[in-house]
């Protein structure tokens, strides 16, 4: 990677300040020449990604007020175009998927007009590219949004299958201050490893790098455009400091650095997918910057151009790039009551009591203890499923639930995406092996550390899945494949040609999370229903959730 070195960073930190209050002195709203006769222009780019359906500063599964949403986001956009008129507003994806808000919009009530893109047209984004989880709820859904979009969706690596006609707008050109600017979209190709086919269908996604080559390639030779703009629903695929890949990607999943490296002609990355706060990272001379997720932040880029007279070609003098957090800025009064009906229909919906707990609840140990909040969704997973095991993971450890009155509210909270069931055949030997793979969570044990001191941070949390159904210990005192001990089902060590019945959910059985284990073991049931929807069907039927953990498991030494 050619990244720059420390004393390097410093040297051209300064040197890049000292052209940029030159050039802020003279920019304007308009391109500006001097006596020299060069012409310089100044453009403004921001950049949201990973809103995953957050509007309202507001955590939905809490009901209290946190530092989020497009609302607090409008702010500081409205601000940052008083400050240069020539700014343009993208997103990279993961738009209409997230909160109990879109949920409740995309599977009970779809009539009205998408609220993402009803705010989004409010704001005037000049394009989105199209994310992973944009597929969550079919292709009716997303072509419904879509359509309802005042602003086009990019993807210029998905085709139609088995054709080489894009699916999607590849890219747009916008002409600001006289330059011609190129935004291409890229969405990441992981989505067969996580979707259901249905929610896909006809659609192919191709390797990002080669693609890129092509479209860049036609902006700066066909269209003629100044500067590349790459908006991609991916992120960083390794750590910068040490070059070491991230683990748990699938191929392709995550390509920012490679295309900054082997993509000849851009000029500006702005990334997604990872949820990571970028403020601003050079490769290979290419600026990057990630404006985390659920509009915590916005990216801002401020990009300097000139030429040397008017019939000349522009070319980019100085660049840099910052994340602003809306932190406790007032949201938008007129996004707050555009977003007012949604949320009232919301939570209503989530406010519906669907039974009782004789105990107050917390899912905050349950990657490191049994926990009978993550046992409700295995014994719903088993008993749907008619299976023998179930394997799920805690996705909130923030999840909690009162004694007395269980909400849809506590449901939501406790299992927050939108997977479906699915219930395999496998051996005794596939079990371990995926329980193996989830004790990667935890890097080598050190004495007198705590528990949730040993958790490996590159591993996401949704990625360390649970057994019940049967009993055994996880000592990470073990190597990594030699951790499970003590695995029993009935009561008998379990034998590695056992076959048994395994419910889990449709992320998991396509490959999500590197759990390739499960590949091409027959599918002995599928639900049409997702998982959360069933858990609450079930606290329905049975009125009483489970109080205490069964204890199947134990985390050692």
């Amino acid at each position: 990677m050619k990244l720059k070195t420390d004393s390097m960073k410093n040297k051209t930190t300064t040197v890049l300040f000292l052209l940029l209050a030159l050039l802020l002195c003279c920019a304007s709203a308009s391109t500006s020449s001097h006596t020299d006769g060069t012409e310089r222009a100044w453009l403004t780019i921001i950049s949201t990604t990973d809103l995953h359906g957050n509007i309202a500063p507001l955590d939905y599964y809490t009901n209290k007020p946190d530092a989020r949403g497009l609302a607090k986001a409008a702010t500081i956009i409205a601000q940052m175009r008083k400050e240069n008129p020539q700014s343009l507003l993208l997103d990279s994806g993961d738009t209409i998927q997230g909160t109990p808000l879109v949920y409740y919009h995309n599977k009970i009530n779809n009539t009205p007009i998408d609220p993402m893109m009803l705010v989004m047209n409010t704001l005037r984004y000049d394009a989105m590219t199209v994310g992973n989880h944009e597929y969550n709820f079919g292709l009716k859904v997303l072509e419904k949004a879509r359509y309802e979009a005042k602003f086009p969706w990019l993807s210029a690596n998905t085709y139609r299958a088995g054709t080489n006609e894009p699916a999607y707008q590849p890219y747009i050109i916008k002409e600001l201050n006289g330059v011609r600017v190129g935004i291409l979209g890229l969405t990441t190709p992981g989505i067969p490893n996580w979707e259901n086919k249905e929610n896909y269908a006809g659609l192919e996604f191709r390797e990002p790098v080669s693609e890129a080559k092509k479209w860049v390639a036609v902006l700066r030779d066909k269209e003629k455009v100044d500067l590349v703009v790459v908006a991609m629903h991916m992120g960083l695929e390794a750590d910068l400091r040490t070059g070491e890949v991230t683990p748990g990607q699938v191929p392709h999943e995550n390509e920012a650095i490679a295309i900054a490296e082997q993509v000849k002609g851009v000029d500006v990355i702005l990334m997604g997918h990872t949820h990571r706060d970028v403020p601003d990272v050079t490769i290979n001379g290419v600026l990057l910057t990630q404006a985390d997720h659920w509009a915590i932040h916005v990216a801002r880029v401020d990009v300097y151009l000139e030429r040397e007279a008017k019939d000349a070609r522009w070319h980019v003098a100085a660049k840099q790039a910052r994340t602003i957090p809306v932190g406790d800025i007032a949201p938008d009064a007129e996004i707050m009551k555009l977003v007012a009906p949604y949320d009232r229909e919301t939570q209503a919906w989530l406010n519906h009591v669907i039974g009782t707990s004789a105990s107050e609840l917390s899912a905050q140990d349950a990657r490191f203890r049994d926990n009978a909040l993550l046992d409700l969704i295995q014994r719903v997973q088993l008993d749907v499923g008619h299976a023998d095991v179930s394997m799920a993971a805690s996705f909130n450890p923030s999840a909690h639930v009162a004694r007395g009155p269980v909400t849809v509210r506590d449901i939501a909270a406790l299992y927050e995406y939108e997977n479906t069931l699915v219930v395999l055949e496998v051996t005794g030997q596939q079990l371990k092996d995926a329980l193996e793979h989830s004790a990667e969570y935890f890097k080598a044990y050190v004495p007198n550390k705590a528990a949730a001191d040993l958790v490996d941070e590159k591993i996401p949390g949704y990625n360390f899945d649970i057994a019940e159904g049967v009993s055994y210990d996880l000592d990470i005192s073990k190597p990594t494949g030699q951790r499970i001990q003590n695995l029993r089902f009935h009561g008998q060590p379990l034998s590695m040609t056992q076959k048994l019945k395994l419910a889990t959910n449709n992320y998991r059985v396509n490959g999500g999370g590197g759990y390739t284990m499960y590949r091409g073991a027959p599918e002995v049931f599928r639900s049409s229903e997702e998982i959360r929807e069933l858990i609450i069907g079930w606290v329905e039927q049975h009125k009483q959730i489970p109080s205490e953990p069964t204890n199947n498991w134990r985390l050692l030494p």
